[in-house]
């Protein structure tokens, strides 16, 4: 998903100039991003949540050199689908392979 995305659909299903789509899409991103920063987690009932989770401090290796590389401790966000979202991409893949599969 993207802003443009966001901002087509927003001004499809309103009556918003694509200026304003797309700054109202902007918001909805910063606000999100603000709510993660603030509490470390954002949620969207029937979708799923976002987390922050810490990630320590590693050794890891350079596969171009070999040399191990000392990696220090930060942070990213991880996703976790909804139960009702996971049920809609499971029967839409399913959906899918049997389309390929008449078809080939």
């Amino acid at each position: 998903m993207s802003k443009k995305f966001l901002t087509d659909v927003i001004q499809q299903s309103t009556d918003m100039t694509g200026v304003a789509a797309g700054r109202l899409a902007a918001e909805i991103i910063g606000a999100i991003k603000a709510e993660i920063v603030e509490t470390g987690r954002f949620s969207l009932p029937d979708f799923g949540s976002f987390a922050v989770r810490e990630t320590p401090k590693r050794t890891a290796m350079n596969p171009r050199t070999g040399e191990k590389v000392s990696v220090k401790a930060g942070a990213t966000v991880k996703f976790k689908a909804s139960p009702s979202l996971k049920a809609a991409a499971f029967a839409g893949a399913k959906k899918a392979k049997r389309k390929a599969a008449k078809a080939g």
